[in-house]
């Protein structure tokens, strides 16, 4: 679980960087206005794909552990299958849900901010 805290804390730190960023650093120093309107679509595109990569890389991570406890718990007791199936199901439905979430605020800051 730390992990995983860990992986949504560092999508945040980036997504915030890569997206509000407006400071580029050239030979050293601050320069303090984006010179193109490119220079700033990059940037969104670069947050955006750290957002949606970030996102679906731990909801993969996610999925698996729940999949893997599922069948660990089914083996232990076959006679709760059934229940226990449903939790794993409402489970990767949570999962899934941030996982689309975190496509939304890439769409968001590709064509909003």
């Amino acid at each position: 679980m730390k992990i995983l805290k860990s992986v949504l804390a560092v999508m945040l730190a980036l997504a915030l960087v890569f997206s509000m960023s407006t400071v580029v650093f050239a030979d050293g120093e601050a320069v303090a206005e984006v010179e193109s309107e490119n220079t700033v679509r990059d940037y969104k595109a670069v947050a955006a794909a750290v957002i949606i990569g970030l996102a679906a890389a731990a909801g993969a991570i996610a999925m698996a552990l729940t999949i893997m406890k599922t069948i660990d718990g089914i083996a232990r007791q076959p006679e709760a299958a059934s229940n226990i199936r449903s939790a794993m199901m409402l489970g990767l439905v949570f999962i899934e849900t941030a996982i689309i979430y975190a496509l939304i605020v890439a769409i968001l800051v590709v064509f909003v901010l």
